[in-house]
């Protein structure tokens, strides 16, 4: 295939080259491709009158070329430098391509092995049931006690996302959750690869870039809605790129139909509007500089870039809420409690786990971009300061930083690098290096399809992780306290409100749960009071009529104690996760 070298030599022969453009035949097929390939054969197949084997090169490289118009087609092949082409030995795998093939096997390794946390998934399980059994989205709280009845923008927010979860949840349970979401993750960094690999046509560069935004994203990987966003977010880039490199302009419905998805899936479209800015903003350069110097120039591909954002941006409005969906927005940016109290929304720190990586790797990104002789572009500059300034402002920035200057890095590492061709990367690897790399990759398949989540029993590891739920998911408690029934209002342990909400409705709602933005500071003020068994815990136990306790030792010790000391509570269930406790009469 086009990029790849073979070598079949034959004593000293001379060989003789046919320059082949693929334009000239791609015309006739509908295809435009300016990709050159040569062929390349010794000279004495002519003159020997070796027919049959000029016959099979000739074949060869037709199909060769029928494949680069199709891949150009698709915006994969456009630009590649021209290469030569030896005939004779087809093209193997390389240490090099292992590299990469190894990275991506680990990302879906390491998500098949992960575990579903209770934080953040069920009581999104619960709102996808709901809109299912009911035809309609919740348009007010109806899992808690303490806000009952009050509007929650974030269920018209996320809908899609939870019908999705719970859909394939009611097909195949926890194990296909976590399978769904490798498949999601793995498919994101491989297009960061291809995009590495286009941008700098050196594996090990390519391999490079993907670790750095593996190490900034890996965070970010566990099961909830805003996973799916990371996907449309780099088929967005991804477009992008095709489009700029001449791909076909069906490309450009990628935008519109991804974004009719992510507006109904996660709050951070905001991300793709973003990418589309830039983009225009990169075209609207391209003119001025263009005019500055006196060329000419045309406003194409600035028409185009302008009028995919606004369609794009129009598409935003196509959610339960219309034009309201910036309402939810600023509610979420100015929401004191997540503003202040949940560390995903908290700007990185040299403390937090995220911060020191994130820290280096912008201080690497500007090395890079300032070392490099290829002068960066107004596209890379502004995908570097504006992903930058996002990862500063909420750590939940950080992963897009990662996604995005995964591309720009790889095509400016490249030309620190240079000095070497495409065809040299993939040289055919003698007959040990091909033994060695064809057992490396079976093993990689084999930790593959080892680690899918039906599989994880065979595995030999510790007894709480072979389950695809977190042993912090208080499952056992809260079964028996579905069974048991104890009487009045509960108090819970917040972490623990997620799969309440899934597993005790409609009997038992909740103080409060990882919904953040819907419970003012009051009610987190009281809950802090009773978790820390402040001054006036019990008092605020009897305003709020509770009569049952769910809680978590291990984030509630003060509370565990003072209630297991106190003669008003008797213990009705205990397990490592959580203890019950009841009020006596």
């Amino acid at each position: 295939m086009p990029g790849a070298q073979t070598q079949a030599e034959v004593g000293d022969a001379k060989p003789i080259h046919y320059q082949v453009n693929g334009f000239g035949l791609l015309v006739k097929m509908g295809v435009e491709c300016g990709n050159p390939i040569s062929l390349e054969f010794p000279s004495y197949l002519l003159i020997a009158g070796r027919g049959r084997q000029i016959r099979i090169a000739l074949s060869r490289l037709t199909t060769l070329i029928m494949i680069n118009s199709f891949l150009a087609y698709l915006g994969v092949s456009h630009n590649l430098n021209p290469v030569k082409l030896n005939i004779g030995v087809r093209t193997r795998l390389t240490t090099r391509m292992l590299w990469a093939v190894a990275l991506i096997t680990v990302v879906f390794t390491f998500v098949n092995m992960s575990q579903i946390a209770p934080n953040d998934f069920w009581w999104h399980m619960a709102v996808g049931r709901d809109i299912l059994a009911t035809g309609q989205i919740p348009a007010v709280d109806v899992y808690s006690y303490t806000m009952a009845g009050q509007p929650y923008l974030s269920y018209q927010m996320f809908w899609l996302m939870d019908v999705w979860l719970y859909g394939w949840f009611s097909l195949g349970g926890a194990e296909l959750i976590l399978f769904i979401q490798s498949l999601i993750i793995t498919a994101t960094y491989l297009i960061i690869l291809v995009l590495c690999w286009q941008n700098s046509h050196k594996w090990g560069v390519t391999s490079f870039c993907l670790i750095f935004t593996i190490l900034l994203g890996i965070y970010a990987w566990n099961v909830r809605p805003q996973a799916i966003a990371f996907l449309i977010g780099m088929i967005f880039l991804y477009a992008i790129y095709a489009y700029r490199r001449g791909a076909n302009r069906a490309w450009l419905a990628v935008f519109p139909l991804g974004m009719l998805v992510w507006v109904n899936s996660h709050g951070s479209f905001l991300v793709g509007l973003l990418l589309l800015g830039i983009w225009l903003g990169d075209e609207t350069w391209q003119v001025y500089a263009a005019w500055r110097k006196g060329k000419r120039y045309s406003f194409q591909q600035l028409m185009t870039a302008a009028v995919i954002l606004l369609l794009t941006t129009g598409v935003c409005t196509l959610n339960p809420r219309g034009m309201g969906i910036i309402s939810y927005l600023i509610t979420m940016t100015s929401n004191p409690a997540v503003q202040n109290t949940v560390p995903e929304w908290l700007p990185p720190s040299f403390t937090s786990p995220i911060g020191p990586i994130y820290f280096i790797s912008i201080l690497f990104s500007a090395v890079v971009l300032a070392l490099s002789p290829r002068r960066p572009s107004f596209y890379q500059l502004a995908t570097f300061v504006a992903f930058a300034a996002l990862g500063l402002w909420t750590t939940r920035g950080v992963v897009w930083f990662g996604l995005v200057m995964a591309p720009v890095l790889a095509d400016h590492l490249s030309a620190i690098r240079g000095g070497i061709p495409i065809n040299q990367q993939l040289l055919i690897p003698n007959q040990k290096e091909r033994f060695v790399n064809s057992g490396i990759l079976c093993l990689l398949i084999s930790l593959a399809l080892i680690s899918l989540p039906w599989f994880r029993g065979l595995i030999p590891m510790r007894a709480d992780y072979r389950s695809p739920i977190t042993q912090d998911t208080p499952v056992a408690a809260a079964s028996f306290l579905v069974e048991q029934q104890p009487d009045g209002r509960i108090f819970n342990d917040m972490a623990f409100g997620s799969y309440l909400i899934w597993a005790a409705q409609p009997d038992y709602k909740v103080f409060a749960d990882p919904r953040i933005e819907l419970f003012p500071q009051d009610i987190w003020d009281d809950y802090q009071v009773i978790s820390r068994a402040a001054p006036g815990w019990e008092q605020k136990l009897v305003d709020y009529e509770i009569r049952t306790l769910f809680l978590n030792p291990s984030v509630q010790g003060q509370l565990v104690q003072r209630v297991a000391g106190s003669d008003q509570w008797r213990l009705i269930y205990q397990d490592e996760t959580a203890q019950i406790y009841q009020r006596r009469q």
